[in-house]
């Protein structure tokens, strides 16, 4: 059974810095490109950030420079550092583990955590 599970959403005023992380289990999670994205309310989901198994990192604009995203095999662990936080970063942001294979495309979802970024 695969599980993704993110932790260190919650409350934080604009300019501070959250870390959220994601613990993968039931994948080989070496093999696996993974991912941050968010949905913030009447919005379509985003990509946020990603990093391939290489370790090479992607960043949607509005995050360049103030996002950081980062794997730890040993830990089977994604984290994003989020820091500079403004209020259009409150969403809900969600880890993705993707891999395409020869027999198809694997792609699971963690059930998501809250950030808020407001006074």
């Amino acid at each position: 059974q695969v599980q993704l599970v993110e932790s260190g959403g919650g409350l934080v005023q604009p300019g501070g810095s959250l870390r959220l992380s994601c613990v993968a289990s039931g994948i080989i999670f070496e093999l696996y490109a993974m991912a941050w994205y968010r949905q913030a309310p009447g919005k379509q989901r985003e990509l946020v950030a990603s990093i391939t198994v290489a370790g090479n990192t992607n960043y949607v604009q509005s995050v360049k420079g103030r996002f950081t995203i980062s794997r730890d095999g040993a830990k089977k662990t994604v984290y994003l550092q989020m820091d500079s936080l403004k209020p259009e970063d409150t969403a809900v942001y969600y880890c993705n583990a993707d891999r395409q294979t020869n027999s198809g495309r694997n792609n699971f979802w963690g059930q998501g955590t809250q950030v808020t970024v407001s006074t």
